[in-house]
């Protein structure tokens, strides 16, 4: 977890800040640093990067998300936003979380059904969020071809071809994946789409998700489907809140919203002492609240 931690925090910096801490300061194998497609937005708004522990025979490949950028108005606008898209079987789902993973664009919402509700068999073949001339220039997951420079592709396509290349290459590597933030968000849904897409293969080789004042990502069926996963035999999902931190509670989870978070929760007070929270993270916001007054 502090490695995860760290990895977060860095993911703030550019590629050559990232690749001079990983490779000279934490002397570990940095594989490389992505800025990936947001078809919604129309431009590199995602980035990730991707480091293992060692250049051969690596035991650990850890995928860290960027996050929310402080002066960044569309990384805060989709934090609040709250829009989902519903999946049969699998729940509602942050509508702006999954475009900034590549994985479809609200003006037209097919697009969404085309990525997640269509089994990833042959990778590929596999649908890919490029930058197109016109909004509608929307083509079916079949007759998609891939595009040759990485910084074209959406953050799930990029990452997982990627994190299945190292795996085949570090045949006792397990994955991890983390993030602050925005960054948490994209790191707990990209292997929920990893289940999806019926990837048992990588699932296989996770190792945790390990997220940092991560917001709410989709309703309570969510929550339950992934559970089932991450859970057995040993939890592998783990949300860091500090108590004054205000993006875990959101989007809301009230009547309207139904929002709600799941994972192991490491709740951290106002005196920084750790505890591990059952309970909803309203509620314990509440109790922290009233103990500082």
């Amino acid at each position: 977890m502090d490695l995860c931690m760290m990895a977060s925090k860095l993911a703030y910096e550019n590629a050559q800040v990232v690749r001079n801490v990983v490779v000279h300061h934490w002397k570990m194998h940095f594989v490389d640093f992505y800025n990936c497609w947001n078809d919604f937005q129309k431009e590199m708004s995602t980035q990730v990067f991707i480091l293992c522990d060692k250049p051969k025979d690596a035991n650990l490949i850890l995928i860290s998300f960027r996050g929310t950028e402080p002066f960044d108005a569309d990384d805060w606008i989709t934090d609040f936003d709250f829009s989902w898209y519903e999946f049969p079987e699998l729940g509602k789902v942050h509508m702006g979380f999954l475009e900034a993973l590549g994985l479809g664009n609200r003006e037209k919402a097919i697009t969404f059904q085309h990525h997640l509700q269509m089994k990833d068999t042959n990778s590929s073949e596999s649908t890919k969020s490029i930058p197109s001339n016109t909004a509608s220039d929307f083509k079916k997951q079949s007759s998609r071809k891939v595009m040759p420079e990485m910084g074209e592709m959406s953050a799930y396509y990029t990452v997982k071809e990627k994190l299945k290349d190292l795996l085949k290459e570090h045949k006792n590597a397990k994955f991890v994946a983390t993030g602050h933030s925005l960054g948490g968000a994209l790191a707990i849904l990209f292997p929920t789409i990893l289940v999806v897409h019926e990837e048992k293969e990588v699932m296989q080789s996770l190792l945790g998700v390990y997220t940092f004042g991560q917001p709410r990502v989709g309703n309570r069926q969510l929550g339950r489907f992934m559970e089932a996963h991450l859970d057995s035999p040993i939890p592998k999902y783990f949300r860091v809140v500090y108590c004054n931190d205000m993006v875990p509670r959101l989007p809301y989870d009230d009547r309207t919203f139904l929002y709600k978070h799941f994972g192991v929760c490491l709740y951290y007070n106002s005196c920084y002492i750790e505890q591990v929270r059952t309970f909803p993270l309203c509620l314990s916001f509440f109790i922290s609240f009233t103990y500082i007054l």
